[in-house]
C-alpha cells in the first residue's frame, strides 16, 4: 500500500509550499522504491469534489502549482487531469488508466458527498484502489481529505467515505472553525469509535513508512476517540494516528 496524505484546505495558495514540497519529496522516494516513475513523477489530479462548481479551473490551478513546485524541488514531473465529475467519466476506462498509472493521485476540495459515489465501485474507483495497492500516494484536501476517511460528515448528515484513512474523521479548515461547537455536532452524527483529525489550512499529514508527519504552516490536532483534548503537532513533527 502507498502513503496517504490529508490536507486541511487552502490548497495551492501561497503558504502551501511546505506541504506540497514534502508531498512531492515523499512521492519521489515512494516511486523510486516501486520503480514506477521512469521519465519523472506522474501526478493525477481528480477534481471530483469540485464537480458542482468549477472542476476544470480547480484542476488547472493544481497542475500549474504542482509543476512550479516540482521545478523548485528539482523533480521531473508529468501532471495529468483525471476528470471524474459524473457517472460517465467515472466509467471511462481511458480516465481510469490515467489514475492507475499515477504515482500521486490528488483530490482537491469541494463537496465531500460526491467523492464516494464516483470513486467507489466504478472504473475510476477501482483504478484508484489499484494504484494505492501498487504503492501510489493518495492525497486529498478539504472535502477530498474528508472523503478518504472511513466516514465523512456533510451538510446533509454523515456518509461512508472511501476508507483510505481508517479510524478517523477529518475536520478541515480547523483554524477557521475551532471556536465553534463542531465536536458536539459530530458526536451526534458519527458512529462510535472514531477519532477526529483537525487540520489547519495549508497544513496536512502524510503517512510514510508507517509514520504520520505534519507538513505545513499550521498544525494538526488529533482527538482520540472520546477525547475532548487534542494532541497537537506542527511541521516536521510526528503524530500517532490510526493506520
Amino acid at each position: 500500500m502507498g502513503p496517504i496524505a490529508l490536507h486541511g484546505g487552502g490548497e495551492f495558495l501561497p503558504g502551501d509550499e511546505r506541504f506540497l514540497d514534502e508531498l512531492l519529496d515523499v512521492t519521489a522516494r515512494t516511486a523510486d522504491r516501486h520503480a514506477s516513475h521512469a521519465g519523472g513523477i506522474r501526478v493525477a489530479i481528480l477534481p471530483t469534489a469540485a464537480s458542482r462548481g468549477l472542476p476544470d479551473r480547480a484542476a488547472a490551478f493544481a497542475v500549474k502549482t504542482f509543476e512550479a513546485r516540482a521545478r523548485a524541488r528539482g523533480h521531473s514531473i508529468r501532471v495529468d487531469i483525471a476528470r471524474v465529475v459524473d457517472a460517465a467519466s467515472a466509467a471511462d476506462h481511458e480516465v481510469a488508466e490515467v489514475i492507475a498509472a499515477a504515482d500521486l493521485i490528488y483530490l482537491p476540495g469541494g463537496d465531500p458527498d460526491i467523492v464516494p459515489a464516483l470513486l467507489g465501485p466504478t472504473a475510476a474507483g477501482r483504478a484508484l484502489a489499484a494504484a494505492h495497492r501498487r504503492g501510489a500516494i493518495v492525497a486529498g484536501a478539504s472535502a477530498g481529505a474528508m472523503a478518504l476517511a472511513d466516514w465523512s460528515w456533510t451538510a446533509h448528515g454523515g456518509i461512508p467515505g472511501l476508507g483510505f484513512a481508517p479510524g478517523l474523521i477529518v475536520v478541515p479548515h480547523y483554524d477557521e472553525i475551532r471556536r465553534l461547537e463542531w465536536q458536539g455536532r459530530l458526536d451526534g452524527l458519527a458512529p462510535p469509535g472514531f477519532g477526529y483529525l483537525g487540520l489547519d489550512e495549508r497544513t496536512g499529514v502524510i503517512s510514510d513508512d508507517g509514520t504520520w508527519r505534519v507538513a505545513g504552516e499550521g498544525a494538526a490536532y488529533w482527538f482520540s476517540p472520546g477525547s475532548s483534548f487534542p494532541i497537537v503537532a506542527h511541521h516536521g513533527e510526528s503524530i500517532n494516528l490510526p493506520s
